[in-house]
């Protein structure tokens, strides 16, 4: 029976402890990722500020190939609505509209249904170095209400993750 105590009692610490780091854990966050891309700007900008070309660098669209994605608008302007339906929980179910179109910056609204509900910010810059290369910087703008926020540091982890691949996956295309 004292055992049994001790583990409650343990489980219980243990508890208060992640809630009480959770007070310390801001609730807003953001995710930026650069890279390189030897191409010059308006090769780049005009690649990325379309959402349907995602399906060719995107780890989260192309993590389903059985995904079904629906858009309305015209791709690479405000208002263009991208939605996908996924079987596979790890791609969910979600959209994101383009927000703002600038000459160097895309800004989209997200939004998720599966598998967990909720609307974060993305946003996408584009930067000249040179004549032939460009700086692609994606912002990922996150939110986690207490006690959810102690999870967002592995949130950030897997955005990070994930976006370092998109820019990866990107940079390969865009340098054939």
């Amino acid at each position: 029976m004292k055992i049994i105590k001790k583990i409650i009692i343990g489980i219980l610490a243990l508890l208060v402890l992640l809630l009480v780091m959770a007070l310390f854990i801001p609730n807003d966050y953001t995710v930026s990722v650069s890279e390189t891309i030897n191409q010059p700007k308006s090769v780049v900008f005009d690649y990325v500020k379309k959402i349907k070309n995602q399906e060719k660098y995107s780890v989260w669209v192309m993590q389903d190939p059985n995904v079904v994605m629906n858009y309305q608008g015209t791709d690479g302007t405000v208002g263009f609505k991208a939605s996908w339906n996924s079987k596979d929980d790890n791609v969910g179910e979600g959209s994101q509209q383009i927000t703002a179109v600038s000459d160097n910056r895309i800004d989209v609204d997200l939004h998720f249904e599966r598998p967990m509900k909720g609307d974060d910010k993305a946003a996408t810059f584009v930067e000249a170095i040179s004549e032939n290369q460009t700086k692609v910087t994606n912002e990922f703008y996150g939110h986690a209400d207490y006690p959810i926020n102690l999870l967002s540091v592995i949130g950030k982890k897997f955005v990070t993750d994930a976006q370092t691949q998109n820019l990866a996956n990107l940079k390969k295309i865009l340098e054939k």
